[in-house]
């Protein structure tokens, strides 16, 4: 084992409280404002990594992180709905009045489903479920795509670290790459829309034309009535 993993594995705690920590830092991602400050989603992978060199087995820290992402997720709507509006005028939130707007912004988008993409968009991970409790979603479809979102999230990042374990160096590239294609996937999603809006604006314009032309076109007089020829 290198060094540097022998250091860390030192300052670490063993056991169940290692466990615990990995809930930990999930479960504080999920939630407003603190999701900006705790790199989660890093951590959660270096998890995965470590578990490849026998710190924790990855099944325990796939199903903490689970855990973890899943009651983040509820607490964050949990707090919206109860404490919402109070939160929404806090000095915290107003510092970050831009995200909020993007966040609201997405989920007026989106709707529910928003809360299953804003899992994999660190930004707007915390602050989506909130803006969802703000919104009176109810919570049946919520719970939904938080279990659905949480599942795949914690399956997928440790998982991440730990096939991609043989360096950290590998675990990076794998992130990139997981990275660019949630990217190319909103791009395409992003490209697709404003696609269509271009071809309907085209269309628009055609038709536009085509009535002015119409109106502009000159017209012929009206024929005079034929004089009928008397006996």
């Amino acid at each position: 084992m290198e060094e540097w993993l022998r250091d860390i594995f030192a300052w670490l705690p063993d056991g169940w409280r290692y466990s615990l920590l990995v809930g930990v830092v999930a479960y504080l991602e999920s939630l407003p404002v603190l999701g900006l400050l705790v790199p989660g989603s890093t951590l959660i992978l270096f998890a995965g990594f470590l578990a490849l060199h026998d710190k924790g087995t990855i099944a325990s820290i796939m199903a903490i992180s689970t855990l973890g992402a899943i009651l983040g997720d509820l607490s964050s709507y949990a707090i919206g709905a109860r404490a919402g509006d109070v939160l929404l005028q806090s000095r915290l939130l107003r510092q970050r009045i831009e995200l909020v707007r993007k966040a609201e912004l997405f989920f007026a988008a989106h709707g529910g489903k928003s809360v299953l993409f804003a899992r994999f968009v660190g930004p707007v991970r915390g602050i989506v479920p909130f803006i969802a409790g703000c919104a009176r979603m109810r919570p049946a479809p919520l719970a939904c795509y938080v279990l659905f979102s949480g599942v795949l999230w914690g399956l997928a990042y440790p998982g991440l670290g730990y096939l991609a374990g043989a360096s950290w160096q590998r675990v990076e590239l794998w992130s990139g790459r997981f990275s660019l294609l949630l990217v190319a996937v909103v791009a395409a999603t992003v490209l697709g829309i404003w696609g269509r809006h271009a071809i309907a604006r085209w269309r628009h314009g055609r038709q536009t034309k085509a009535l002015q032309d119409g109106e502009n076109s000159p017209k012929m007089p009206p024929s005079e009535p034929t004089a009928k020829d008397e006996p």
